[in-house]
């Protein structure tokens, strides 16, 4: 049995809210409280890191040093790679008030899951529904 054009479009649209809301959450997810990790403050760590390796003389410090080193310049490399989160942000609030409704999300529960109030503010999301 072969799907009308409207079904179809309902489930892309579902897909790209879908992503739209998956991509702005796991940006979320990734940010970590405190002082925020920027490239430069990355960059800087690697240069300190690299000073401290050709200097060291106990080789388990040297290795954990590298080891350090290379982790920075994993999240770096995945800072570098990362969609900006104002876009991810922008796309998530395009679709959260309609893609709440759909699935029944409240208020409380993107709050929890860490969205801040202000972006549900402009997504249309209400404490009320």
């Amino acid at each position: 049995m072969a799907m009308s054009e409207d079904h179809k479009a309902a489930l892309a649209k579902g897909r790209r809210e879908s992503r739209a809301i998956r991509n702005y959450l796991e940006a979320l997810g990734s940010r970590k409280p405190g002082r925020p990790i920027t490239p430069e403050s990355l960059k800087k760590r690697i240069d300190g890191l690299e000073k401290k390796i050709e200097s060291e003389t106990n080789q388990l410090k040297k290795v954990e040093l590298r080891q350090s080193r290379l982790d920075a310049e994993e999240a770096l490399a995945k800072m570098e790679n990362a969609s900006d989160l104002e876009e991810l942000e922008k796309e998530f609030a395009k679709v959260a008030k309609s893609y709440s409704k759909r699935k029944g999300i409240t208020y409380s529960a993107w709050r929890e899951q860490g969205v801040p109030a202000a972006v549900l503010k402009k997504a249309g999301v209400s404490r009320g529904g």
